[in-house]
């Protein structure tokens, strides 16, 4: 397998952060995604390639092992093992250890067992590669179980999206990541949800925030309004004397639950009051005929 130089695809250099590498990622990854560039073959294999440099490098523990053993960096658990294996044996046969080269990872089991050995190391199965993925939803988007399709590597693969998934959460879908080395198993997909907020609510887990003004009178006074909810409108009565800042709670009117279908957290609602601007003279002076009762 010829050596693929990861670091160039994402157009970084080998001291990126991950943050680097995430936005690296992001307008490389808009620029050549399919949907953008229709029957360009190039576009297409350009962005497996940058799904693949990505997959590697913005996983700490594969970036590591990429740095170290280039385009054998899948198999860096086996390769350690025999060297381990390598130098153990060496020693037990009071053989001269020598120094080892990084270079050599082809030759252990030649070294160790003969051409047997290397034959049967070249036919031992290994798991795929796992994809790593973004989908970027609206909070809308997972308020209900959706089904999207996603074009991994060229692969459309169906997927059912629970309501009630979090920004940041990563769900697997397993066999969907590259083919296995010598008949080992298929490896997995990782999706990283990115969910976009527009709504005038604040999500805080399972629950919902929302500001809802109130007029002055309706505050003193009491009275009947209506609010939005995430899913609709629904009414409510005002107590007189409601002070600024009061919250109420709209039990299940929240988000709705992780894989607990039909279950909600809460809708809790901060009242604002508003105070009336440009009052007339006679409004003024039933304002001053209020102060000086209270005054009184």
């Amino acid at each position: 397998m010829a050596f693929v130089d990861y670091y160039k695809i994402l157009e970084i250099n080998k001291n990126a952060t991950e943050s680097d590498i995430k936005k690296a990622y992001r307008k490389l990854a808009r620029k050549y995604h399919p949907d953008l560039n229709p029957n360009d073959k190039e576009a297409e294999k350009k962005f497996k390639e940058i799904n693949e440099a990505n997959e590697v490098l913005s996983h700490v523990e594969n970036r590591k092992k990429y740095d170290k053993y280039g385009k054998d960096w899948k198999h860096a658990e086996e390769f350690e093992k025999s060297k381990q294996q390598q130098q153990s044996q060496k020693s037990y046969q009071n053989q001269s250890t020598g120094d080892f080269s990084d270079s050599d990872y082809s030759d252990f089991f030649e070294s160790m067992f003969g051409s047997a050995g290397k034959r049967s190391s070249r036919s031992a199965a290994y798991k795929g590669q796992d994809y790593n993925t973004e989908l970027q939803l609206d909070l809308k988007d997972v308020y209900t179980t959706h089904k999207r399709t996603l074009n991994i590597n060229g692969k459309n693969i169906r997927l059912t999206i629970p309501a009630g998934v979090k920004n940041g959460q990563v769900i697997k879908i397993k066999g969907q990541g590259g083919p296995g080395l010598h008949g080992g198993p298929k490896g997995d997909l990782y999706i990283q949800f990115s969910i976009n907020n527009h709504s005038k609510f604040k999500r805080d887990n399972d629950n919902l925030i929302s500001t809802q003004d109130i007029s002055l009178y309706t505050a003193l006074l009491g009275g009947e309004i209506t609010v939005d909810t995430f899913n609709g409108k629904v009414k409510l009565k005002i107590k007189p004397e409601t002070q600024n800042g009061t919250k109420v709670k709209l039990k299940g009117k929240g988000f709705p639950i992780y894989k607990e279908e039909g279950k909600f957290g809460d809708l809790y609602i901060s009242y604002n009051v508003v105070l009336p601007t440009n009052l007339s003279e006679k409004e003024k002076e039933l304002f001053h005929q209020l102060n000086n009762l209270q005054t009184s």
